[in-house]
């Protein structure tokens, strides 16, 4: 091996031990199942394998075994727009309908439109993005929130249906700005900790998204809330972190009702934590909890329907039908 090789490998793995140092520490500190790891043991893993990458970034192929060696099956590594994750929970053909693959595959993107005279539909989908300060979140927000209102204001709708069957994951802020008068000013989902106490919960207040920041993400409110209307929620397996935390924000909501399938299950809260190379992580700290501090490993629907779905014509869709059974009860 040449000396220009050989320095050129030092360098790197001088960057990967840089890189991977900085990522034990900070799992060491916050990981919530930091406890009952052995990091000793890990660490000595995953720095021999270590030895065989020649690159900083083929390096990051490792950031997979050694989340699924801790079982961090919500911790991610973002990297030049890249995730690196754990394997992550299996779905397989029988979990979903070809109705729902064919309009996943077709890239869904926010609805939101009156589904009958009386009824509204708001369709949620996986908002993702990189930028999560308080003028991007609204950027993001504002015409989600500003459809709703304007269908508020000219069909003055008595219930919705809200659809987070494509709600992968992605920022929540957004979307609970977005769904902001279907919430009120309330708190509307709780970080638990790993003795399953409640330590914090998020609120929306005067049209802002409390979730302890100096700045708070905001929109520009406009009109009566409609924290009393009743609303439906519509989830499947694919309904997933943020997509949870979405569907959580409508737990213990009065006149709400939820059909479809339990959800992904992954029901943790991560914080963003700066690394080495302008890496990021999401560290998972806590559990979610609805507003009243209750965590459950996923969503569960009050009616479970199973392969139901019918996007052609949302009308002979199975959710949206007892959906509408619940809008027009008394309940």
């Amino acid at each position: 091996m040449s000396l220009v090789k050989s320095q050129k490998l030092q360098s790197s793995q001088d960057s990967i031990r840089l890189f991977y140092n900085a990522v034990f520490s900070a799992l060491e500190k916050s990981y919530l199942h930091r406890k009952s790891v052995d990091w000793k043991s890990v660490k000595s893993q995953s720095n021999q394998r270590l030895d065989n990458y020649k690159t900083f970034e083929s390096s990051l192929a490792e950031i997979q075994p050694l989340f699924d060696g801790i079982k961090a099956d919500h911790c991610m590594i973002f990297y030049n727009h890249r995730k690196y994750a754990a394997t992550g929970k299996t779905i397989t053909k029988s979990d979903y309908s070809e109705q729902w693959k064919k309009k996943f595959d077709s890239k869904p993107t926010f609805e939101a439109r009156m589904l009958t005279p009386k009824y509204g539909y708001i369709l949620m989908p996986a908002i993702s993005t990189f930028d999560n300060s308080p003028e991007n979140i609204q950027k993001l927000a504002q015409p989600m929130y500003d459809r709703i209102t304007e269908l508020k204001r000219s069909h003055n709708a008595e219930g919705w249906i809200l659809d987070l069957r494509f709600k992968t994951g992605g920022s929540v802020a957004p979307m609970l700005l977005a769904l902001y008068d279907l919430l009120g000013d309330h708190a509307v989902w709780t970080i638990i900790d790993g003795s399953l106490k409640k330590t914090f919960a998020i609120k929306l207040e005067k049209g802002q998204y409390l979730d302890g920041v100096k700045k708070p993400s905001s929109i520009r409110r406009e009109g009566a809330l409609m924290d009393e209307a009743k609303v439906a929620v519509l989830t499947s397996p694919f309904t997933a972190s943020s997509g949870e935390v979405t569907a959580l924000a409508f737990k213990g909501r009065p006149k709400t009702f939820f059909v479809g399938t339990p959800t992904y299950g992954a029901m943790t809260s991560n914080i963003s934590h700066a690394l080495p190379f302008g890496t990021t992580m999401a560290i998972t700290t806590g559990f979610d909890g609805d507003r009243n501090g209750k965590y459950g490993a996923q969503v569960l629907p009050d009616l479970e329907l199973h392969q139901q779905d019918n996007f052609d014509n949302l009308m002979l869709d199975g959710n949206i039908n007892a959906a509408i059974q619940f809008l027009e009860s008394g309940l």
